[in-house]
């Protein structure tokens, strides 16, 4: 069981940059232990210790105990303090911004527009959007990786994105947050000269609503799935 040390996040704690380091290491290494990310940082135990714990104080991280694998019984010392982000998103800006508010405003007002003129115009311009980075990059996941995307490849040779970089405003607009998704990856696709149609809208709980299956015919033998108008339970 993870501990939470305070139920009210601060994200005022990632204003120092050691923090701000340790904090996205934990984020990309769930669990990671003290010596672990001191190594990352470039600092010593004692002082990675002293900043990890200031972000779980802050609501930042969860923290449990576990002994190395394989170790257990008399002898095996004592458990390690583990470090794991919290559910909650954070976003920190220096000086304070809040781009996340003026993003909602024009969500918001697209679809409470309705005007199939502005979807197809938003959509358009997130394939273009998604075009540029594939083009860029000459790496797939570093391509998604720029745009806010956490790839991960399944065992069947998918790509799925593990979060949603507009997941906010996706909990209220999903329809249109999921179509934007969509336009975007199948822009990375034909920014690298990709099937763009390995982009398919498939939603399920706990992750993005988009998965990229592979482009080899082999690995993609009864793969073929009925795509859904109207995401439901995505993210």
């Amino acid at each position: 069981m993870h501990e939470s040390h305070d139920p009210a996040v601060d994200p005022s704690e990632l204003s120092d940059p050691v923090r701000r380091l340790l904090y996205g290491h934990i984020g990309k290494h769930p669990g990671a232990t003290r010596d672990e990310a001191a190594r990352a940082a470039g600092i010593s135990r004692t002082l990675a210790a002293y900043h990890l714990d200031r972000l779980a104080g802050a609501g930042l991280l969860l923290v449990d105990y576990a002994r190395p694998p394989g170790r257990k019984g008399p002898g095996a010392g004592r458990p390690a303090k583990r470090y794991w982000p919290a559910q909650e998103e954070v976003a920190v800006s220096i000086p304070p911004r809040d781009y996340g508010l003026m993003a909602r405003l024009f969500v918001e007002a697209v679809d409470a527009d309705g005007s199939p003129a502005i979807r197809t115009l938003l959509t358009t311009m997130a394939e273009e959007d998604g075009r540029a980075a594939g083009a860029e990059h000459s790496d797939l996941m570093t391509a998604l990786r720029s745009r806010g995307y956490e790839p991960a490849l399944t065992d069947d040779g998918d790509m799925q994105m593990l979060n949603c970089p507009f997941h906010r405003l996706a909990e209220r607009h999903r329809t249109l947050v999921c179509g934007v998704n969509h336009a975007l990856l199948r822009g990375v696709l034909a920014g690298r000269g990709d099937n763009p149609d390995n982009a398919e809208l498939t939603p399920h709980s706990g992750r993005c609503c988009v998965v990229i299956h592979p482009s080899t015919p082999d690995a993609r033998t009864d793969r073929r799935r009925v795509r859904p108008s109207v995401p439901g339970d995505d993210l």
